[in-house]
Parts: C-alpha cells; structure tokens; sequence
C-alpha cells in the first residue's frame, strides 16, 4: 500500500447528457467545465471568466439571478482598456459600451442556465482579496492596476458564508431542483506565500463544510484532497509544480464521474472516446479507398450517435466529411 486513496461516496444525483451544468470560480472549474464540454453535456463554463474569492462569485451569481447591480459604477479604464472591477480581465474591452453589452449579455445567458441547471460546480480558489483604497469595494480582479490602489486582507469564513447564504436563498428561488456543488482548487496561491495560502485553503474548507451542513442543496467533491492526499507527488503537477498536470486532472475528472453520473453516461463516455479517436486519425494515405471507407463507416457511427443519445455532432461530421473525395 503506496498511496492513501481518497473514495468519493455514489451521489444520488446519476445525472446524464441532457442536464445542464454551470461551472463558477477558479481555473479548476474550466478544467471540470472543458471535460463535461468534451463528452457532449450541455455546459456553461466560466462566462465572467476566472474568478477565485468566494464573496464575488456569489456578487456575480447574485446578479444573474436578477439581483440589481450597477456594474457600470464599477469599471475602470487603463492604456484606453475598459475593465470590470467584478470580472476578469479576459472581458475587457476597448469600449466601454461594449464591454458593459458583454456584461449584460453574459448574465442573460447565466440566467437562463440558472433556472434550467440541473448542477452548479462552484471551485473556490482563495480566500484573499482585494479592497480598492478609495471605495473600499471588494474586487475580483485587480487589472494590473497599481498595487497601492488596493488593500489585501483575508476573508472571513462569516462573511464568505453570509455572502453564499444570501446567494444559495436566491438560486433557490430561481431554481429549487439544482443542486449546489462545492470544491477547493488544488492550485496553491505562492504569491501570497504558502504560510497565507493554507490559512486561506483551510478557511475556504471550513466554509464548503459548514454550507454542506446547513443546505440541503449544497455538496461537496473532495478535489483538494484527492491531489492534497492522494497525488501527493510532484509528477501529478505541472512544471511550475502548482498546477495538476492533464493526467491528475483526469484521475480527479473520473472521480467525479463516477460520483455525480449515471452508468449510461460512463457508457456514453467510452463510445465517445472512441469516436474521438476515429475522428482524430490521421492516415498515411487518405485518398485511399480503404481510408476513404472508413471516413463513410466513422460518419455513419457519428450519425447512429447522435440520434441515439441526441447529442450535436456537426463539428466531428464536417472534419470526416472535408477527407472525403468528391
């Protein structure tokens, strides 16, 4: 016995292809959300890019659920940039009407993925954040913008559970079947040293555990633990030796499959991988009549899947359908 593993309780979610996730929060839940992307589920990944503290994801959350907020009130312009204090930098813009149609357009489509979600992951990166000097408004992203334009400080685990209770009453409302599910990024935060980063992990920790005690529609999925405790070596991360590298990512992806999904999923997954493997292929000799069979037999197995589990499969047709010879 080499390892200590971490075992994920069957949840009686058993959700399948058709029900919608949202991910939220830190890269760890566009790593989750890209994996539920590749296998066909229908899911909104990230839509105000990545965010880590707890108290603007449920700012965010807040407002696509029709919580009035004036975002314009709280941008800023840097090097003829517009950004948004709430949001990441990757949905700046040149213009600020733009970026403010963004904005709104983004929460339209949150919106619409909160009333209809059957799960919301939600991956809670640190507990550090950043207050601007003059307002003292909490912000997502600092935006580069000059370091003494900010105070850092810890957050509380009261005021992160305040924030996620006003929060998981709103989505209620909006949506009593979804279920909330909670995790604790893996990634340690070094630039705010690795002595404030396990203070900061561990605060995110008590704060997923005591929501989980108190709503019923909050769960919890052990990723922190599973690389804390079970990959603890450095081969599972990647070369800036934070981040999981895509085999630990998949180990933590199949955990979650196999206590979030149902059977007919993971069977889904399997012919999926299949296909993918079928579309990836790249012959010798495509102009081939034996290659050019299997780009008919491989479309034909395309459209068998798609009217069997009622996926789109548009994209992998047109790349079969531009090898073969008119």
């Amino acid at each position: 016995m080499f390892r200590t593993e971490v075992e994920v309780s069957r949840s009686p979610l058993n959700l399948g292809l058709q029900q919608p996730v949202l991910t939220m929060g830190s890269c760890f839940a566009e790593v989750i959300g890209a994996k539920l992307q590749q296998y066909k589920v229908e899911a909104l990944v990230n839509p105000f890019g990545t965010i880590f503290n707890p108290v603007s994801v449920s700012l965010l959350l807040q407002a696509a659920a029709g919580k009035p907020y004036a975002f314009e009130e709280h941008l800023v312009q840097q090097n003829g940039i517009w950004y948004a204090y709430d949001l990441h930098s990757s949905l700046s813009s040149p213009s600020k009407e733009a970026l403010l149609q963004n904005v709104q357009e983004r929460l339209q489509q949150t919106n619409q993925y909160l009333q209809n979600a059957s799960l919301l992951i939600i991956t809670l990166g640190t507990a550090i954040a950043y207050r601007l000097q003059e307002s003292g408004k909490l912000v997502a992203n600092c935006h580069k913008l000059p370091a003494s334009n900010f105070t850092r400080e810890l957050l509380t685990v009261e005021e992160m559970k305040a924030a996620f209770g006003q929060m998981l009453a709103q989505l209620k409302q909006v949506n009593p079947g979804m279920k909330v599910l909670l995790t604790v990024s893996p990634v340690r935060h070094i630039k705010e040293t690795i002595e404030l980063n396990s203070v900061s992990k561990a605060s995110l920790r008590v704060l997923c555990h005591q929501l989980q005690q108190e709503h019923e529609q909050v769960l919890y999925f052990p990723a922190y633990e599973i690389m804390m405790d079970d990959l603890r070596d450095y081969r599972f991360y990647k070369e800036d030796m934070l981040h999981p590298t895509s085999v630990a990512e998949d180990y933590i992806w199949q955990k979650f499959v196999d206590a979030y999904y149902a059977p007919e999923f993971r069977q889904f997954m399997g012919l999926w991988e299949k296909m993918q493997r079928a579309v990836a292929h790249r012959p010798f000799h495509p102009q081939s009549e034996g290659h050019q069979q299997f780009l008919r037999n491989t479309l034909n197995q395309l459209e068998t899947l798609r009217h069997q589990y009622h996926i789109d499969t548009s994209l992998e047709a047109e790349i079969l359908q531009k090898q073969l010879l008119p």
